[in-house]
C-alpha cells in the first residue's frame, strides 16, 4: 500500500489495528488487501470512490456511522470530496 493518504496508527496490538486515515482532494490509500475483518468509522460526512478489479464504484458516508466488511477486500479507496476527508478503520486480527 503507497497511497498518498496520511495514516496514523493509534493501537496495533495483538487484537486490533486502529488507524486514521486523512485525505486531502484526490489522495488515496493506494492498492491494497484486507487481512483482516475491519470496521471504519467516518469522522465526516463525504464520499469515496471504491477503485476495484471490478471497476469503480462511490460511497456515501455519513459522520460516525459505521461500516463493517470481511477480511478479503482488495481495492483502493480515493477521496472524492472537494475538500478533506478522513477516517477511523479497525481491524479485527
Amino acid at each position: 500500500m503507497a497511497g498518498s493518504a496520511k495514516a496514523t496508527v493509534f493501537i496495533d496490538n495483538e487484537r486490533v489495528i486502529v488507524t486514521e486515515y486523512r485525505f486531502a482532494v484526490g489522495d488515496n490509500t493506494g492498492w491494497h488487501r484486507h487481512s483482516h475483518d475491519y470496521v471504519v468509522v467516518p469522522l465526516m460526512d463525504g464520499r469515496v470512490r471504491l477503485v476495484t478489479a471490478e471497476g469503480d464504484s462511490f460511497a456515501e458516508m455519513k459522520k460516525g456511522v459505521p461500516y463493517f466488511r470481511t477480511e478479503g477486500v482488495e481495492h483502493d479507496v480515493v477521496n472524492a470530496n472537494d475538500g478533506e476527508y478522513g477516517f477511523i478503520e479497525i481491524e479485527l486480527k
